[in-house]
C-alpha cells in the first residue's frame, strides 16, 4: 500500500506497524501504564455530536488562522515529537519541510535526531523549538542560543514531565536493551527486529542510535540517547524557571502541558503568550483527563490574554473542528503525523498532512460555515455531564 492510497490516518497506522519492529511502533503508538488516558483522549471527541446548519451557501471554506504572529494556511500543526530519526532517517527534517510546504509550522523537539539548524534550514514555514532541561541551565541556555541564531521564533516549553511514565510496551520490547548496544542485553529482544529486515538496514545505514546533537553537556558533548530517561528524571521545569528562560529567549513562550484552569492562570501571570491543553498524548500521567474535555475550563481561564492550542487524540478533521468550537485557536497533530513518517517517510508526512487538511474543509462545509472564525459552542451537542 503506498501513502496516497491510504484514506484516513489509521490507514498510515496500520502501514506503520507493518514497516516498524515492534519496539519502535510501540513507542510511537503505546501510552503510559493502563494507557487510560491514551484512550479518553479519542473517545472523549466520540461523545461530542454537531449541530449543522444546512440549506446555506458554502461557496469556499476558509482554513487559515493566526498563531504566536504567523498566518498558517492551516488550524494544525505538528507536534514535537521525540526520537522520530527512528520511525525514519530523515526524520524531524521530513517532518519541518512537509510541515512548511503544506503551510504550517512545526514544532521540534529537544530529543530530536537532527541539528536544529539542519531541521530549521528544511522548512520554509515557521518553526519552533519544545525545550526539555536535559543537561540543566547550561546545556539548555546553549540549545536556546543556537535556536535563536538559526531562526526558531517561539519556545514550546513542556511542564508535564517531572518523571518519564512508565510506558509498560517499551519495557515488555526491551527498548532500554536494545538502545544499549550490549549484545547479551539485547538477543532476547532481537526477533522483533529480525523480522523488519528493511527498517534495520535503513536505520544501520544512518548510523544506528543516534545521540542528541540538540543536548550539548559542557564539557561531555550530545547527549547519548540512552541516558534521556534518567536526564528528565532530573530536570524538572518548575515555575521560577521562567525567569531565567525570560531573559534567555525573548521570542513568545508557549507552555505546553496544561491541564487545569490554575495552571493556565499561572502560565499567563508567568508571561506565556500561549498554552498548550495536552496529556503528552497519555504518555505521562495515566488517568489524567482527555484534553478535549479540560479545553473550555483553560479556555475560559486565560480570559483571552494567551492563545490556547490543544493536542491529543486528533485523528481527523472533525477533531480538529470540535476543539475549534470550544475555543481553541489551533491544534497540534503528533502521532497522525508520526504514523506517516513511519509508514513511508516524507510522502507518509504530507499524506497525513493532506488526509486531515481534506478532512477539515470537507466537514466544515458540511456545517455550514464558510471559515473558521464562525465555529464556537452553537456547532455542538456536549454530553450532559460536561460544565455548561
Amino acid at each position: 500500500m503506498t501513502p496516497q492510497a491510504a484514506v484516513n490516518i489509521e490507514d498510515l497506522r496500520r502501514m506503520a506497524r507493518g514497516r516498524l519492529p515492534r519496539v519502535v511502533f510501540d513507542y510511537i503508538d503505546g501510552g503510559a501504564e493502563g494507557e487510560t488516558t491514551l484512550r479518553e483522549n479519542c473517545r472523549a471527541f466520540e461523545s461530542i455530536s454537531f449541530r449543522p446548519r444546512h440549506a446555506v451557501p458554502v461557496p469556499g471554506c476558509d482554513l487559515r488562522t493566526r498563531v504566536l504572529g504567523h498566518d498558517l494556511a492551516l488550524p494544525f500543526m505538528l507536534a514535537p515529537v521525540g526520537y522520530s530519526r527512528l520511525m525514519h532517517p530523515e526524520g524531524e527534517k521530513a517532518a519541518a519541510r512537509a510541515a512548511g510546504e503544506a503551510g504550517t509550522a512545526y514544532i521540534l523537539s529537544t530529543i530530536s535526531g537532527h541539528k536544529l539548524e539542519d531541521v530549521r534550514a528544511a522548512s520554509k514555514g515557521p518553526v519552533w523549538y519544545q525545550l526539555y532541561l536535559l543537561g540543566g541551565r547550561e546545556a539548555a541556555e546553549g540549545a536556546l542560543d543556537r535556536a535563536q541564531r538559526a531562526g526558531f521564533s517561539a519556545l514550546f516549553i513542556t511542564i508535564d514531565t517531572a518523571v518519564a511514565g512508565l510506558r509498560e510496551r517499551d519495557l515488555r520490547n526491551g527498548q532500554s536493551q536494545l538502545m544499549s548496544g550490549k549484545l547479551a542485553a539485547m538477543l532476547p529482544f532481537l526477533p522483533q527486529l529480525m523480522v523488519r529486515p528493511g527498517w534495520v538496514a535503513s536505520f544501520l545505514l544512518d548510523g544506528g542510535v543516534p545521540q542528541l546533537p540538540n543536548v550539548v553537556l559542557p564539557g561531555a558533548g550530545p547527549m547519548p540517547m540512552l541516558d534521556v530517561g534518567q536526564a528528565l528524571n532530573n530536570s524538572c521545569f518548575v515555575w521560577p524557571d521562567m525567569g531565567w528562560i525570560r531573559k534567555a529567549w525573548p521570542g513568545p513562550i508557549v507552555i505546553k502541558g496544561v491541564l487545569t484552569g490554575e495552571d493556565a492562570r499561572r502560565a499567563v501571570d508567568e508571561g506565556a503568550a500561549a498554552v498548550v491543553v495536552s496529556n503528552h498524548g497519555g504518555r505521562q500521567l495515566d488517568s489524567a483527563p482527555a484534553t478535549i474535555r479540560v479545553l473550555p475550563e483553560v479556555v475560559a481561564a486565560v480570559k483571552g490574554q494567551a492563545e490556547v492550542l490543544m493536542d491529543g487524540g486528533i485523528r481527523r478533521g472533525t477533531d480538529v473542528l470540535k476543539a475549534l468550537c470550544l475555543g481553541a485557536r489551533a491544534v497540534l497533530i503528533g502521532r497522525a503525523y508520526a504514523y506517516g513518517l513511519a509508514a513511508a517517510g516524507p510522502a507518509g508526512v504530507a499524506r497525513a498532512i493532506a488526509i486531515l487538511q481534506a478532512d477539515v474543509q470537507r466537514n466544515l462545509k458540511l456545517l455550514g460555515c464558510q471559515s473558521l472564525a464562525e465555529l464556537d459552542r452553537s456547532y455542538l451537542n456536549l454530553p450532559a455531564a460536561w460544565p455548561a
